[in-house]
Protein backbone atom coordinates (compact mmCIF):
# COMPACT_ATOMS: atom_id res chain seq x y z
CA UNK A 1 0.00 0.00 0.00
CA UNK A 2 1.33 3.46 -0.95
CA UNK A 3 2.34 5.53 2.17
CA UNK A 4 -0.49 8.51 2.88
CA UNK A 5 1.03 11.50 1.68
CA UNK A 6 0.86 14.23 4.85
CA UNK A 7 2.68 17.18 3.09
CA UNK A 8 0.79 19.72 1.88
CA UNK A 9 2.15 23.36 0.14
CA UNK A 10 0.71 26.07 1.12
CA UNK A 11 0.96 27.73 -2.27
CA UNK A 12 -0.06 25.55 -4.53
CA UNK A 13 -1.56 22.87 -2.37
CA UNK A 14 0.68 19.85 -4.14
CA UNK A 15 0.80 17.04 -1.36
CA UNK A 16 4.07 14.95 -1.31
CA UNK A 17 4.74 11.79 1.09
CA UNK A 18 7.57 13.62 3.16
CA UNK A 19 9.07 16.91 3.65
CA UNK A 20 11.19 18.66 1.21
CA UNK A 21 12.78 22.37 1.15
CA UNK A 22 11.36 23.50 -2.25
CA UNK A 23 7.79 22.55 -3.74
CA UNK A 24 8.39 20.91 -7.08
CA UNK A 25 5.13 22.17 -8.51
CA UNK A 26 4.98 25.73 -8.16
CA UNK A 27 8.61 26.41 -6.95
CA UNK A 28 8.03 28.05 -3.79
CA UNK A 29 11.08 27.69 -0.92
CA UNK A 30 9.94 26.87 2.61
CA UNK A 31 6.32 26.62 1.71
CA UNK A 32 6.01 22.27 2.59
CA UNK A 33 4.34 21.90 5.92
CA UNK A 34 3.32 18.67 7.51
CA UNK A 35 -0.81 17.84 7.68
CA UNK A 36 -2.47 15.90 9.77
CA UNK A 37 -5.23 13.33 8.69
CA UNK A 38 -8.37 14.77 9.21
CA UNK A 39 -9.77 10.85 9.77
CA UNK A 40 -8.85 8.25 11.64
CA UNK A 41 -7.97 4.93 10.14
CA UNK A 42 -5.91 2.99 7.85
CA UNK A 43 -6.32 4.67 4.15
CA UNK A 44 -9.45 3.40 2.42
CA UNK A 45 -10.43 0.67 4.76
CA UNK A 46 -11.49 3.52 6.85
CA UNK A 47 -13.89 4.37 4.62
CA UNK A 48 -15.41 0.75 3.64
CA UNK A 49 -15.56 -0.97 7.01
CA UNK A 50 -18.67 1.29 7.44
CA UNK A 51 -22.17 1.85 5.39
CA UNK A 52 -22.77 5.53 4.83
CA UNK A 53 -26.14 7.25 4.26
CA UNK A 54 -27.27 7.65 0.13
CA UNK A 55 -27.14 11.11 -0.69
CA UNK A 56 -30.32 12.72 -2.38
CA UNK A 57 -29.86 13.54 -5.92
CA UNK A 58 -31.59 15.78 -7.86
CA UNK A 59 -31.85 16.88 -11.98
CA UNK A 60 -30.45 19.45 -13.58
CA UNK A 61 -33.54 20.81 -15.35
CA UNK A 62 -35.04 21.64 -11.78
CA UNK A 63 -35.55 25.31 -11.03
CA UNK A 64 -34.97 26.03 -7.43
CA UNK A 65 -35.40 29.27 -6.64
CA UNK A 66 -32.40 31.98 -5.82
CA UNK A 67 -31.00 32.29 -2.20
CA UNK A 68 -32.81 35.14 -0.75
CA UNK A 69 -30.46 38.46 -0.21
CA UNK A 70 -30.24 40.57 2.67
CA UNK A 71 -29.02 44.36 1.39
CA UNK A 72 -26.86 46.49 3.42
CA UNK A 73 -27.81 49.76 1.91
CA UNK A 74 -24.55 50.57 1.03
CA UNK A 75 -24.84 50.51 -2.47
CA UNK A 76 -20.80 49.29 -3.22
CA UNK A 77 -20.74 46.79 -0.89
CA UNK A 78 -24.19 45.38 -2.36
CA UNK A 79 -22.42 45.48 -5.56
CA UNK A 80 -19.24 43.77 -4.68
CA UNK A 81 -21.51 41.21 -3.13
CA UNK A 82 -23.77 40.60 -6.27
CA UNK A 83 -26.77 42.21 -4.85
CA UNK A 84 -26.82 41.50 -1.01
CA UNK A 85 -25.55 38.86 1.50
CA UNK A 86 -26.58 35.54 1.31
CA UNK A 87 -27.47 33.38 3.64
CA UNK A 88 -25.28 30.69 5.29
CA UNK A 89 -22.72 32.25 2.59
CA UNK A 90 -18.91 32.27 3.53
CA UNK A 91 -16.94 35.30 2.56
CA UNK A 92 -13.00 35.89 2.79
CA UNK A 93 -11.86 39.77 2.31
CA UNK A 94 -8.07 40.45 2.02
CA UNK A 95 -6.40 43.29 2.34
CA UNK A 96 -2.83 45.57 3.43
CA UNK A 97 -2.79 46.02 6.87
CA UNK A 98 -4.02 49.20 7.85
CA UNK A 99 -5.85 49.36 4.76
CA UNK A 100 -9.15 49.67 6.49
CA UNK A 101 -10.76 46.09 6.35
CA UNK A 102 -12.07 46.57 10.16
CA UNK A 103 -13.49 50.30 9.26
CA UNK A 104 -15.28 48.52 6.43
CA UNK A 105 -16.66 45.32 7.88
CA UNK A 106 -17.58 47.61 11.18
CA UNK A 107 -19.52 49.88 9.28
CA UNK A 108 -21.48 47.26 7.25
CA UNK A 109 -22.03 44.90 10.31
CA UNK A 110 -23.81 48.43 11.66
CA UNK A 111 -25.51 48.93 8.54
CA UNK A 112 -26.62 45.14 8.78
CA UNK A 113 -27.66 45.31 12.31
CA UNK A 114 -29.88 48.24 11.67
CA UNK A 115 -31.86 46.37 8.95
CA UNK A 116 -32.93 43.65 11.28
CA UNK A 117 -30.12 40.93 11.07
CA UNK A 118 -28.24 39.92 14.19
CA UNK A 119 -25.11 40.60 14.30
CA UNK A 120 -21.73 39.01 16.01
CA UNK A 121 -18.35 40.44 15.63
CA UNK A 122 -15.45 38.48 17.21
CA UNK A 123 -12.31 39.83 16.83
CA UNK A 124 -8.89 37.80 17.64
CA UNK A 125 -6.44 40.75 17.09
CA UNK A 126 -8.11 43.68 19.14
CA UNK A 127 -9.86 43.91 22.48
CA UNK A 128 -13.37 44.97 22.90
CA UNK A 129 -12.69 48.16 24.05
CA UNK A 130 -10.34 48.99 21.04
CA UNK A 131 -13.33 48.00 18.70
CA UNK A 132 -16.03 50.19 20.37
CA UNK A 133 -13.48 53.13 20.32
CA UNK A 134 -13.71 52.97 16.47
CA UNK A 135 -17.19 52.70 17.03
CA UNK A 136 -17.59 55.80 18.89
CA UNK A 137 -15.20 57.43 15.98
CA UNK A 138 -16.99 56.12 13.07
CA UNK A 139 -20.71 57.26 15.26
CA UNK A 140 -21.76 53.51 15.06
CA UNK A 141 -21.48 53.09 19.07
CA UNK A 142 -25.73 52.73 19.06
CA UNK A 143 -25.74 50.00 16.51
CA UNK A 144 -27.24 47.05 18.24
CA UNK A 145 -23.73 44.76 17.12
CA UNK A 146 -22.48 42.24 19.58
CA UNK A 147 -18.89 42.08 20.31
CA UNK A 148 -16.74 39.77 21.49
CA UNK A 149 -12.83 39.06 21.79
CA UNK A 150 -11.73 35.63 21.22
CA UNK A 151 -9.61 33.07 19.43
CA UNK A 152 -10.38 29.54 20.91
CA UNK A 153 -12.38 28.44 18.02
CA UNK A 154 -14.50 25.55 19.73
CA UNK A 155 -15.64 28.60 22.34
CA UNK A 156 -16.37 30.55 19.40
CA UNK A 157 -18.80 28.06 17.71
CA UNK A 158 -20.78 27.16 21.14
CA UNK A 159 -21.49 30.79 21.24
CA UNK A 160 -22.74 31.11 17.57
CA UNK A 161 -25.06 27.76 18.05
CA UNK A 162 -26.55 29.09 21.14
CA UNK A 163 -27.12 32.59 20.10
CA UNK A 164 -27.76 31.66 16.49
CA UNK A 165 -26.90 34.99 14.64
CA UNK A 166 -27.44 35.77 10.60
CA UNK A 167 -24.45 37.28 10.33
CA UNK A 168 -20.86 36.56 12.02
CA UNK A 169 -17.66 38.59 11.38
CA UNK A 170 -14.46 37.08 12.01
CA UNK A 171 -11.10 39.53 12.45
CA UNK A 172 -9.35 37.72 11.68
CA UNK A 173 -9.06 33.70 10.59
CA UNK A 174 -4.88 33.86 10.66
CA UNK A 175 -5.96 34.38 15.16
CA UNK A 176 -7.81 31.30 15.37
CA UNK A 177 -7.38 28.64 17.50
CA UNK A 178 -8.67 25.09 17.20
CA UNK A 179 -7.25 22.82 19.99
CA UNK A 180 -7.66 19.77 17.66
CA UNK A 181 -4.79 20.89 15.75
CA UNK A 182 -1.56 20.45 17.30
CA UNK A 183 -0.11 23.55 15.89
CA UNK A 184 0.17 27.56 16.81
CA UNK A 185 -2.70 30.19 15.60
CA UNK A 186 -1.63 31.39 12.09
CA UNK A 187 -0.05 27.93 10.84
CA UNK A 188 -0.98 26.55 8.04
CA UNK A 189 -2.99 23.78 9.69
CA UNK A 190 -4.67 26.07 11.85
CA UNK A 191 -6.09 28.04 8.86
CA UNK A 192 -6.89 25.26 6.96
CA UNK A 193 -8.66 23.61 9.95
CA UNK A 194 -10.76 27.06 11.38
CA UNK A 195 -11.69 28.33 7.94
CA UNK A 196 -12.92 24.63 7.48
CA UNK A 197 -14.77 24.54 10.76
CA UNK A 198 -16.57 27.93 10.43
CA UNK A 199 -17.58 27.21 6.30
CA UNK A 200 -18.86 23.94 7.28
CA UNK A 201 -20.51 25.86 10.16
CA UNK A 202 -22.55 28.13 8.34
CA UNK A 203 -23.81 26.27 6.23
CA UNK A 204 -25.51 23.55 8.40
CA UNK A 205 -26.77 26.69 10.78
CA UNK A 206 -27.46 29.12 7.85
CA UNK A 207 -25.39 31.78 9.50
CA UNK A 208 -23.56 34.03 6.90
CA UNK A 209 -20.11 34.34 7.77
CA UNK A 210 -17.93 36.95 6.76
CA UNK A 211 -13.65 36.39 7.54
CA UNK A 212 -11.08 38.51 7.09
CA UNK A 213 -7.56 37.18 5.72
CA UNK A 214 -4.30 39.05 6.06
CA UNK A 215 -2.06 39.19 2.94
CA UNK A 216 1.86 38.12 2.21
CA UNK A 217 4.02 40.99 0.64
CA UNK A 218 3.55 39.39 -2.73
CA UNK A 219 -0.43 40.42 -2.16
CA UNK A 220 -2.00 37.24 -2.00
CA UNK A 221 -3.93 36.12 1.05
CA UNK A 222 -1.62 34.34 3.52
CA UNK A 223 -1.97 31.14 4.63
CA UNK A 224 -3.23 27.48 2.35
CA UNK A 225 -4.90 28.36 -0.99
CA UNK A 226 -7.33 26.10 -0.20
CA UNK A 227 -9.02 28.24 1.83
CA UNK A 228 -9.92 30.64 -1.06
CA UNK A 229 -11.53 27.85 -2.38
CA UNK A 230 -14.18 26.81 0.64
CA UNK A 231 -15.50 30.03 0.56
CA UNK A 232 -18.11 31.02 -1.44
CA UNK A 233 -17.05 34.77 -2.03
CA UNK A 234 -13.45 36.13 -2.11
CA UNK A 235 -13.14 39.94 -2.01
CA UNK A 236 -9.37 42.36 -2.18
CA UNK A 237 -9.49 45.50 -0.50
CA UNK A 238 -7.43 47.62 -2.24
CA UNK A 239 -5.90 50.85 -1.94
CA UNK A 240 -2.76 53.14 -1.39
CA UNK A 241 -2.51 54.71 2.05
CA UNK A 242 -1.42 58.11 0.86
CA UNK A 243 -4.46 58.14 -0.96
CA UNK A 244 -8.35 58.36 -0.04
CA UNK A 245 -9.80 55.79 -2.21
CA UNK A 246 -10.30 52.47 -1.75
CA UNK A 247 -11.55 50.00 -3.93
CA UNK A 248 -13.06 46.39 -2.85
CA UNK A 249 -12.72 44.00 -6.19
CA UNK A 250 -14.41 40.54 -5.76
CA UNK A 251 -12.25 38.33 -7.68
CA UNK A 252 -14.28 34.58 -6.49
CA UNK A 253 -18.44 35.32 -6.04
CA UNK A 254 -20.78 32.08 -6.62
CA UNK A 255 -23.45 34.48 -6.41
CA UNK A 256 -22.54 36.93 -8.11
CA UNK A 257 -20.33 38.61 -10.87
CA UNK A 258 -16.58 37.50 -10.28
CA UNK A 259 -14.58 41.03 -11.72
CA UNK A 260 -17.06 43.75 -9.83
CA UNK A 261 -15.53 46.23 -7.63
CA UNK A 262 -16.65 49.02 -5.61
CA UNK A 263 -15.23 52.05 -4.35
CA UNK A 264 -14.68 53.65 -1.38
CA UNK A 265 -13.69 57.38 0.33
CA UNK A 266 -11.33 56.68 2.86
CA UNK A 267 -12.82 60.64 5.18
CA UNK A 268 -12.59 61.51 8.64
CA UNK A 269 -15.70 59.29 9.84
CA UNK A 270 -15.00 56.19 7.87
CA UNK A 271 -15.24 54.68 4.67
CA UNK A 272 -18.11 56.86 2.50
CA UNK A 273 -19.50 55.13 -0.94
CA UNK A 274 -18.29 56.56 -4.32
CA UNK A 275 -21.29 56.64 -6.86
CA UNK A 276 -19.72 58.22 -9.47
CA UNK A 277 -16.01 57.08 -9.66
CA UNK A 278 -15.24 58.14 -12.65
CA UNK A 279 -15.80 62.52 -12.38
CA UNK A 280 -13.91 61.39 -8.73
CA UNK A 281 -11.06 59.93 -10.27
CA UNK A 282 -10.54 62.89 -12.69
CA UNK A 283 -11.75 65.48 -10.24
CA UNK A 284 -7.84 67.01 -9.81
CA UNK A 285 -7.37 66.40 -13.03
CA UNK A 286 -6.45 70.28 -14.70
CA UNK A 287 -5.16 71.46 -18.40
CA UNK A 288 -3.41 69.04 -20.69
CA UNK A 289 -0.11 68.10 -19.81
CA UNK A 290 2.60 65.76 -21.52
CA UNK A 291 2.07 62.31 -20.39
CA UNK A 292 -1.34 63.00 -19.21
CA UNK A 293 -4.02 61.08 -20.92
CA UNK A 294 -7.81 59.35 -20.05
CA UNK A 295 -8.53 55.64 -20.00
CA UNK A 296 -12.13 54.85 -20.86
CA UNK A 297 -11.96 51.31 -18.81
CA UNK A 298 -14.40 48.76 -17.44
CA UNK A 299 -14.23 47.19 -13.83
CA UNK A 300 -16.56 44.73 -13.71
CA UNK A 301 -20.33 45.67 -14.86
CA UNK A 302 -19.45 49.62 -14.84
CA UNK A 303 -17.78 51.70 -17.08
CA UNK A 304 -14.69 54.16 -15.52
CA UNK A 305 -12.70 57.02 -16.63
CA UNK A 306 -8.80 56.81 -14.91
CA UNK A 307 -6.14 59.45 -15.35
CA UNK A 308 -2.95 57.58 -16.78
CA UNK A 309 0.32 59.49 -16.11
CA UNK A 310 3.32 58.82 -17.36
CA UNK A 311 7.13 60.62 -17.17
CA UNK A 312 10.29 59.66 -19.47
CA UNK A 313 13.50 61.84 -18.90
CA UNK A 314 17.16 60.86 -19.32
CA UNK A 315 18.82 58.31 -17.35
CA UNK A 316 21.78 58.93 -15.36
CA UNK A 317 23.14 55.97 -14.82
CA UNK A 318 23.78 53.12 -17.85
CA UNK A 319 20.63 51.44 -16.47
CA UNK A 320 17.28 52.34 -17.43
CA UNK A 321 14.54 52.19 -14.61
CA UNK A 322 11.60 50.90 -15.47
CA UNK A 323 9.41 52.48 -12.41
CA UNK A 324 5.34 51.13 -12.81
CA UNK A 325 2.29 52.02 -10.30
CA UNK A 326 -1.47 50.52 -10.32
CA UNK A 327 -0.57 48.27 -14.25
CA UNK A 328 1.47 45.27 -14.82
CA UNK A 329 5.46 45.64 -15.47
CA UNK A 330 5.46 43.00 -17.57
CA UNK A 331 3.04 44.87 -20.05
CA UNK A 332 4.87 48.17 -20.18
CA UNK A 333 7.64 46.64 -21.48
CA UNK A 334 5.76 44.56 -24.01
CA UNK A 335 4.52 48.26 -24.76
CA UNK A 336 7.74 49.89 -25.04
CA UNK A 337 9.09 47.12 -27.22
CA UNK A 338 6.01 47.23 -29.73
CA UNK A 339 6.43 51.26 -29.85
CA UNK A 340 10.57 50.76 -30.81
CA UNK A 341 9.90 47.47 -32.92
CA UNK A 342 6.78 48.92 -35.02
CA UNK A 343 6.80 52.33 -34.88
CA UNK A 344 10.66 53.46 -34.48
CA UNK A 345 9.98 55.21 -30.93
CA UNK A 346 13.09 54.40 -28.85
CA UNK A 347 13.71 54.52 -25.13
CA UNK A 348 16.77 53.47 -24.45
CA UNK A 349 18.44 55.53 -22.16
CA UNK A 350 15.59 56.92 -20.56
CA UNK A 351 13.92 56.42 -17.07
CA UNK A 352 10.14 55.51 -17.29
CA UNK A 353 7.58 55.84 -15.15
CA UNK A 354 4.20 55.01 -15.30
CA UNK A 355 1.33 55.81 -12.64
CA UNK A 356 -2.21 55.03 -12.62
CA UNK A 357 -4.04 58.34 -10.54
CA UNK A 358 -5.95 58.00 -7.55
CA UNK A 359 -4.47 54.50 -6.64
CA UNK A 360 -6.67 52.49 -8.93
CA UNK A 361 -4.98 49.14 -10.31
CA UNK A 362 -5.69 48.77 -14.00
CA UNK A 363 -5.74 44.74 -15.06
CA UNK A 364 -7.64 45.01 -18.82
CA UNK A 365 -5.21 45.28 -21.65
CA UNK A 366 -7.68 47.78 -23.20
CA UNK A 367 -5.44 50.10 -21.59
CA UNK A 368 -2.25 49.14 -23.91
CA UNK A 369 -3.30 52.31 -25.69
CA UNK A 370 -3.50 54.70 -23.19
CA UNK A 371 -0.49 53.98 -21.93
CA UNK A 372 1.31 54.11 -25.33
CA UNK A 373 -0.09 57.62 -25.97
CA UNK A 374 1.10 58.66 -22.58
CA UNK A 375 4.75 57.49 -22.71
CA UNK A 376 4.80 58.94 -26.80
CA UNK A 377 2.97 62.15 -24.96
CA UNK A 378 6.02 62.45 -21.94
CA UNK A 379 8.64 61.72 -24.73
CA UNK A 380 7.74 64.23 -27.30
CA UNK A 381 6.42 66.36 -24.52
CA UNK A 382 3.03 67.44 -26.46
CA UNK A 383 -0.08 67.19 -24.50
CA UNK A 384 -3.21 65.43 -25.75
CA UNK A 385 -6.49 67.58 -25.78
CA UNK A 386 -8.47 67.63 -22.29
CA UNK A 387 -11.22 66.00 -23.91
CA UNK A 388 -10.10 63.46 -25.68
CA UNK A 389 -10.30 59.55 -24.19
CA UNK A 390 -8.50 56.16 -25.57
CA UNK A 391 -8.76 52.62 -25.21
CA UNK A 392 -7.51 49.49 -27.42
CA UNK A 393 -5.66 46.31 -27.10
CA UNK A 394 -2.15 46.52 -28.63
CA UNK A 395 -0.70 43.48 -30.66
CA UNK A 396 2.59 42.26 -30.64
CA UNK A 397 2.46 42.52 -34.85
CA UNK A 398 1.32 46.36 -33.65
CA UNK A 399 -2.65 45.90 -34.76
CA UNK A 400 -5.22 47.44 -32.40
CA UNK A 401 -7.78 44.74 -31.25
CA UNK A 402 -11.40 45.45 -30.42
CA UNK A 403 -12.41 45.64 -26.94
CA UNK A 404 -15.47 44.66 -24.99
CA UNK A 405 -18.22 46.94 -24.22
CA UNK A 406 -17.25 49.46 -26.40
CA UNK A 407 -20.50 51.19 -26.15
CA UNK A 408 -20.51 51.75 -22.60
CA UNK A 409 -16.90 53.82 -22.45
CA UNK A 410 -18.01 55.80 -25.26
CA UNK A 411 -21.34 56.65 -23.15
CA UNK A 412 -19.55 57.19 -20.23
CA UNK A 413 -16.78 59.40 -21.59
CA UNK A 414 -19.40 61.19 -23.21
CA UNK A 415 -21.49 61.56 -19.87
CA UNK A 416 -18.40 63.29 -18.20
CA UNK A 417 -17.96 65.53 -21.05
CA UNK A 418 -15.49 64.23 -23.56
CA UNK A 419 -16.10 64.86 -27.09
CA UNK A 420 -13.10 62.68 -28.65
CA UNK A 421 -12.40 59.05 -28.87
CA UNK A 422 -9.60 57.33 -30.16
CA UNK A 423 -10.16 53.84 -30.27
CA UNK A 424 -9.83 50.36 -32.51
CA UNK A 425 -11.85 50.26 -35.90
CA UNK A 426 -15.25 49.44 -35.09
CA UNK A 427 -17.85 46.81 -36.61
CA UNK A 428 -20.16 48.11 -39.54
CA UNK A 429 -23.02 47.22 -36.69
CA UNK A 430 -21.33 48.77 -33.70
CA UNK A 431 -23.36 51.73 -32.22
CA UNK A 432 -21.97 54.74 -31.09
CA UNK A 433 -22.93 57.91 -29.25
CA UNK A 434 -22.50 61.25 -30.77
CA UNK A 435 -18.68 61.63 -30.75
CA UNK A 436 -15.83 62.28 -33.12
CA UNK A 437 -14.26 58.46 -33.03
CA UNK A 438 -10.73 58.42 -34.60
CA UNK A 439 -10.63 54.98 -35.84
CA UNK A 440 -7.22 53.62 -36.07
CA UNK A 441 -5.80 50.01 -36.84
CA UNK A 442 -2.57 49.77 -35.94
CA UNK A 443 -0.44 51.55 -33.42
CA UNK A 444 1.97 52.87 -36.05
CA UNK A 445 -1.15 54.80 -37.44
CA UNK A 446 -1.95 55.96 -34.22
CA UNK A 447 1.49 57.78 -33.71
CA UNK A 448 1.18 59.24 -37.33
CA UNK A 449 -1.85 60.14 -36.43
CA UNK A 450 -1.90 61.89 -33.26
CA UNK A 451 1.77 63.09 -33.15
CA UNK A 452 2.90 63.28 -36.83
CA UNK A 453 5.15 61.19 -38.83
CA UNK A 454 8.42 60.03 -37.65
CA UNK A 455 11.85 60.75 -38.78
CA UNK A 456 14.28 58.07 -39.38
CA UNK A 457 15.49 56.93 -36.18
CA UNK A 458 12.63 58.39 -34.30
Amino acid sequence: MAKEKAFICSECDASYSKWSGRCETCGAWNSIHEQKPLATGHGSKSLSGKRGQQITLTHLANQDPEPPRTEAGVGELDRVLGGGLVKASAILVGGDPGIGKSTLLLQAAARFARNGMKVIYITGEESTQQVQMRARRLGLEQSPVMLAAESNLRDIVTTLEKEQPDLVIIDSIQTMWADTVDSAPGSVSQVRASAHELTTFAKKQGIATIMVGHVTKEGSLAGPRVVEHMVDTVLYFEGERGHQFRVLRAVKNRFGPSDEIGVFEMTGKGLAEVKNPSALFLSERGQPTPGSVVFAGIEGTRPMLCEIQALVSPSPTPQARRSVVGWDGGRLAMILAVLESRCGVAFAGLDVYLNVAGGLRITEPAADLAVAAALISAREDAALPADCCLFGEIALSGQLRQVVQTENRLKEAQKLGFTTAILPRLPKRAAAPDMNLRQVQDVLGFVTDVFGPREAGG
